[in-house]
């Protein structure tokens, strides 16, 4: 029986993100396209005694601000596969690579590494489809962290469809000294949209165009984010972290999701360095962090038997 599996997942960055007006139901629609970059949470699932319950510990930069009760979405994947087999008695120590509250889906990765640490540790067997489902009813994020790559996100975001893309891409990433509530932003955009006919939302076909061609140029002029408008409104010193980037000549910039991180296209490694040189330069944003995209979803990079 295995002691510990340790399983890492990716952030993301929403190249384009289209949401549709506000239903009866209160949600959007979207139209996404996901892409997962080379900034990770690791998880680490351990078995506990009998009648322990859920423990919750959290490792790196922003601990202080992951809730460590039942809110916690690494919690609820490791209850939502109780009724799988698994045990309600495991210690779930997340290790934070992920900006809390950045708009990078932090919380979602370590809810798909909890789908992906628990199965493997109580041998449930579950198939990648099967934990796709459940993952898709924590939250629409979460089933692409399972996915990863590079994916068009439908309806909530949680039907995923896999797309072509030829190359790897070079992102630099801006942080905040604060995260941005996802709600906030989502009712922000609402107001300013209030009175407006909204269309139901699309992926841009010229983003798809480059991202099959494997051409930076033609991804970077075709990035767009529905919520930046509202992410700016809430905190409009992003205006001058995105006016850096087109200053120092990144090919294209947006407010990753719901912000406050800004998500910048560099042509190659070493302009991406220069990014993230001007960035710090600057005085801009907190940190900056430098990723590559596509990298895969959450999977187990560490397993230890029970001796």
């Amino acid at each position: 029986m295995l002691a510990s599996v340790t399983v890492r997942a990716p952030a993301k960055v929403n190249l384009a993100l289209g949401v549709g007006p506000l239903r009866p139901d209160g949600f959007h629609g979207f139209a996404t396209v996901f892409h997962a970059v080379g900034i990770y949470d690791d998880l680490v699932a351990t078995t506990l005694p009998a009648g322990s319950g859920i423990a919750l510990y959290v490792e790196g930069e922003g601990a202080g601000s992951v809730p460590l009760d039942s809110s916690n979405l690494a919690a609820k994947a490791a209850l939502a596969l109780v009724p799988h087999g698994a045990s309600p008695d495991v210690s779930l120590t997340i290790r934070k690579g992920i900006p809390v509250a950045g708009g990078m889906a932090g919380g979602s990765a370590d809810a798909a590494a909890a789908l992906v640490a628990v199965d493997a540790l109580f041998d449930l067997g579950i198939t990648r489809e099967g934990l796709l489902d459940i993952a898709a009813t924590l939250g629409s994020d979460v089933p692409f962290a399972l996915h990863g790559g590079t994916a068009v996100g439908s309806d909530r975001g949680d039907r995923l469809t896999t797309a072509m893309v030829r190359g790897t891409y070079h992102w630099v990433f801006a942080l905040a000294d604060s995260g941005l509530s996802t709600p906030d932003v989502y009712r922000e955009c609402d107001r300013l949209r209030a009175g407006s006919v909204v269309p139901d939302p699309e992926v841009p076909a010229d983003l798809m165009a480059a991202l099959r061609a494997g051409d930076p140029v033609a991804l970077g002029a075709a990035l767009s984010n529905d919520l930046q408008r509202a992410a700016v409104s809430l905190r409009p010193q992003l205006d001058q972290v995105l006016s850096v980037g087109e200053e120092y000549g990144a090919l294209g910039g947006l407010v990753s999701g719901s912000g406050p991180t800004c998500a910048f296209l560099a042509r190659d490694d070493e302009h991406a360095l220069d990014l993230a040189v001007a960035f710090t330069a600057s005085g801009v944003c907190r940190t900056v962090k430098r990723a590559t995209g596509p990298v895969a979803g959450a999977r187990v990079v560490d397993q230890r038997v029970d001796r």
